[in-house]
């Protein structure tokens, strides 16, 4: 029985320590990280563009310290990004200015899972700026210019923080609500009605604003409405600029933020309301519909009208 015993104890030592040692060679046992954010992305080939700009914009050490999110660009984004933008990947990891605010409009100042993801609102990276996270389909950001993103990868935990996998490089915003507004052949009118009134310098302003932006053909049946000619409008500034500061809302208000059946204060200084189905109800009792939502610029929001608003 002795000797039993003595094989059994040295049978049940080793198992013990079998374990003990496949445990530490998976992490000790431990669910804790132990790697923080660069190293990461250094351990993972599909990142090593990734890690050369980071290393080229002498962001190393940031990122390997703090409470940090970083959204990642695969190599694939990069190599889409660079034929985007017509560069050569020497040239972009040679112009440190723009890949230090492109790599840092990836990074959050703390650590957001997924779960914790504010989807639909503002998010501002620590370059400044903002873009927006929605569940459609999947996970997918929408940047300053408008463009979309899919998070393909999430919660990779580090030491200093969380990185989610991305397929596009974000860029931030280039263009204000005027430039916005320009580059969009249906607000012409509304550019010309802005620049009549003296409002362009104002709108180019650091804001934010939150403009609703009438169509043209919301402005042909508003001119029709009115018995007016755009000429006619246009050449009486007084009435223009109330109907157009009517449509603008100091601060950034994107779709999941608007305060549903609660009156919104316009710079023109009366309110309008909006519901549930995104129909606004102006001061004269007329419902005008947003066709469209959330276009960003450097300095606020664009929603589109169907129907031109008129204050009281």
């Amino acid at each position: 029985m002795k000797t039993v015993f003595n094989r059994r104890t040295l049978l049940m030592a080793a198992a013990a320590g079998a374990s003990a040692s496949l445990l530490q060679a998976c992490g000790g046992g431990s669910d804790a990280p132990e790697r923080n954010i660069v190293e990461i992305a250094q351990a993972d080939p599909n990142l090593s563009i990734l890690v050369e700009a980071v290393v080229a914009a002498d962001l190393a050490a940031t990122l390997s310290t703090g409470s940090l999110t970083v959204f990642a660009p695969t190599n694939a984004a990069f190599a889409a990004l660079l034929s985007e933008l017509g560069v050569s990947k020497a040239e972009l990891l040679g112009n440190k200015p723009l890949l230090t605010a492109v790599l840092s409009y990836h990074v959050l100042g703390q650590k957001v899972e997924r779960d914790a993801i504010p989807l639909g609102r503002a998010i501002a990276p620590l370059s400044g700026g903002f873009f927006k996270i929605e569940a459609s389909g999947g996970l997918k950001m929408t940047d300053g210019r408008n463009r979309v993103a899919n998070i393909v990868d999430t919660d990779i935990e580090a030491t200093n923080g969380v990185v989610h996998v991305i397929d596009r490089v974000l860029l931030p915003a280039d263009k204000d609500i005027v430039a916005t507004a320009q580059s969009l052949p249906d607000f012409s009118i509304l550019v010309e009605a802005v620049a009549a009134a003296g409002l362009v310098q104002t709108l180019q302003g650091a804001g934010p604003f939150t403009v609703f932006a009438p169509s043209n053909e919301a402005f042909a049946a508003a001119l029709s409405e009115l018995g007016l000619t755009k000429a006619e409008l246009f050449a009486n500034k007084a009435l223009l600029t109330k109907v157009l500061t009517y449509h603008v809302v100091a601060g950034r208000v994107l779709k999941a933020e608007v305060p549903l059946g609660q009156p919104i204060a316009t710079v023109e200084g009366q309110t309008f309301t909006i519901n549930a189905s995104l129909q606004i109800t102006d001061q004269n009792n007329r419902v005008s519909t947003l066709a469209a939502t959330d276009v960003f610029a450097s300095n606020g929001v664009i929603h589109v009208l169907d129907r031109v608003l008129l204050p009281a």
